[in-house]
This record gives C-alpha cells, structure tokens and sequence, in this order.
C-alpha cells in the first residue's frame, strides 16, 4: 500500500481507537509495518495549550486544534500539511505532505506565509506490526481508499468517515448510514 491511502473502518469493528475513522497511511512497509494518523478524532486542545510557542497565546499557530491521531505515544506531536518545500516533509500525494521541520512550520504559520487552515496537528499516531496492517484488511476490518490523501483537507472530522464512504457509493453508500449502536435502530 501507498503512503496516502485512506484506510476507512468498517462500521462494526469493535475496537473504540478506530470507530468510526478513517486513517491516511503514511508509511508502509512490508517488513517494518505500517504508520498512520487518524482523521477523525479532533480534541479540545490547542497547541498553544501543549507546547510553548514563539509569541505565546498570541501567535497564530497557538490556535491549531489537535486530533488524536491514534493511540500509540500519545505523547507525540505528528503533522500533516500542504507546504511541498518544509524541509523534510514526506510526500503522501495529493498536495499533502506529512512531517518535517515543525520550527520551520511554525515560523511559516506565525509570519502569516502559510494558512493555519493547511495544517493539521495530531498527538499519538496509528501503528500495525509488519504483516498486522494486512491481516486486518484480509478479515475486512478496513475499507482501501487508495491515493485520496487529497481529502484531509476537504472534509470536516466529524463527517469524514461518512462522507468518504458515501464518496465511495456502491454498497458503501449504504454502510455509511450504519448507525452507531444496531440495537436502536
């Protein structure tokens, strides 16, 4: 699989650190595993409120919100953004690019070169051991969206999983209304 995939949940997976969410994949490979951020999980948080930045509360990226992008270190800072030249970014397609110098960022965000708007902030990521991301796929806890990472900034988080599935139509039209809990239905 291609780093920016998107990799959508079914709706009866089961497991609360992916209900409902749709991960981009940032890396895979065959014998290390694979590495993604869940899209769907914002939070309250700032990153003002997390890290001490340049001009405090009053800079411009103090105000990014943060996502959960998965539970694995969920004391780690990963982003995802659409600045193709920030030194070290890593190209997922699309016009979205993941990680690279976060100073340069933030210098970018603060002197108002970049939008706020084309960066998204996560703590934690999304991690499969080599061969797990596959066998999770195999059982079909996992819908392939390959090449999307486009949509990260084109969809609301909250309406992200079902969006993209209704994006999708066909049969997956029909699971994006799949409510939450079957037994009230």
């Amino acid at each position: 699989m291609k780093p920016g995939t998107l990799l959508i949940s079914q709706p009866f997976l089961g497991d609360p650190n992916f209900e409902r969410s749709v991960v981009v994949l940032c890396r895979h490979h065959p014998e290390e595993g694979a590495f993604g951020l869940v899209l769907t999980r914002p939070t309250e948080a700032t990153l003002g409120q997390v890290l001490d930045l340049p001009g405090g509360e009053a800079s411009p990226a103090a105000a990014l919100p943060l996502h959960v992008g998965g539970p694995v270190q969920p004391d780690t800072l990963h982003f995802l953004h659409q600045q193709a030249d920030l030194p070290g970014a890593q190209p997922l397609g699309q016009d979205v690019y993941w990680s690279g110098d976060f100073d340069v960022l933030i210098g970018l965000i603060n002197s108002g070169t970049i939008a706020p708007s084309s960066v998204r902030l996560f703590v934690g990521y999304s991690g499969w051991s080599a061969g797990q991301l596959e066998e999770e796929i195999e059982r079909g806890s996992w819908i392939r969206q390959p090449a999307s990472a486009g949509k990260v900034f084109t969809l609301e988080s909250d309406a992200f999983w079902q969006g993209i599935l209704r994006e999708k139509g066909g049969r997956f039209r029909a699971l994006s209304n799949y409510p939450v809990d079957p037994r009230l239905n």
